[in-house]
């Protein structure tokens, strides 16, 4: 588990190392069996499948990428650049590739297991099931860093989450657990999740009540809270920007006292939940339709 977090050549090395992967997964699906998805063996199978999903998209090795990404090079050069948990590149407007990928292998061995539709119902499983902090956020992060990036793989994993596997209620039960960093990453992973504009109607369905709910009342009182807001901030603009009906949900759920509240603290240390409920704000309001109903 250390030495899965030691940087991108240790990634690289254990990915390659044959039969690693394959026994993390092994040992995991036994533990689900046998209904003990709670003992620490499992929690660092999976903190350690989460590091080795990392930055996944662009260190893929090169017989992969060319596979999985054959239209790839006609993809601009600024998508290559994406980081692994795609937050840091929102002012540019993110192109979506729906280029699905190659037919699942049934029987997928070491690194292709890890964007595999099993390891994602496990990690759905777990985040149900689990009740290890660690082993939720691992499973929940593992996710995040699958659907993070603009390629193919990112949003069709994005599509077996939300579409194959039904994993939001999963995902919408960690919105509400008391633990922060738990939270924060349930969040982060339905901001990726709310980029695929063709699974937006189907997550804001779910999930944007719950979203607007844990909304603070007022300005966050801490660094990770803050965190928390601004995703969940972004995540509404994706749901919202190019429907009304999200929008016109959003204001019956009375989200709008809140954004608005958040976007008036000029606080520095607060700023970047401020200017993430001010751009939610600029782009509700370019919904006409709904101008009388916001003013009221």
């Amino acid at each position: 588990r250390n030495m899965s977090s030691a940087g991108p050549e240790g990634r690289k090395k254990m990915r390659e190392c044959d039969g690693l992967i394959d026994s993390l997964v092994y040992y995991i699906q036994g533990a689900i069996a046998d209904h003990e998805p709670n003992d620490k063996a499992t929690e660092n199978c999976v903190c350690i499948l989460h590091n080795l999903s990392y930055q996944l998209e662009i260190e893929l090795p090169e017989s992969y990428a060319q596979s999985i990404y054959m239209q790839r090079r006609n993809i601009s050069s600024n998508d290559k650049t994406a980081g692994c948990f795609g937050t840091r590149s929102r002012k540019v407007k993110e192109k979506q590739q729906d280029t699905p990928l190659p037919e699942e292998k049934s029987n997928p061995r070491g690194v292709e297991s890890l964007w595999h539709s099993t390891l994602i119902r496990i990690y759905l499983s777990l985040i149900a099931k689990s009740t290890r902090n660690y082993t939720q956020e691992a499973s929940l992060g593992a996710l995040q860093n699958l659907t993070a990036g603009t390629g193919p793989m990112p949003f069709a994993v994005a599509r077996t989450v939300v579409q194959k596997a039904n994993g939001l209620p999963s995902i919408r039960t960690m919105l509400h657990v008391s633990h922060p960093t738990v939270k924060k990453t349930a969040v982060s992973l339905l901001r990726n999740l709310s980029r695929n504009t063709s699974l937006q109607s189907d997550i804001a369905r779910e999930v944007l009540p719950d979203l607007v709910l844990i909304l603070p009342e007022s300005v966050p009182g801490s660094d990770i809270v803050c965190e928390t807001t601004v995703s969940i901030c972004y995540t509404l603009y994706n749901l919202t920007q190019s429907s009304s009906h999200n929008a016109r949900l959003l204001l019956s759920a009375d989200g709008l006292p809140k954004i608005i509240t958040i976007s008036m603290n000029d606080s520095n240390m607060f700023s970047k939940a401020s200017r993430a409920a001010s751009v939610l704000l600029y782009s509700l309001w370019a919904h006409t339709d709904l101008h009388s109903a916001y003013k009221k």
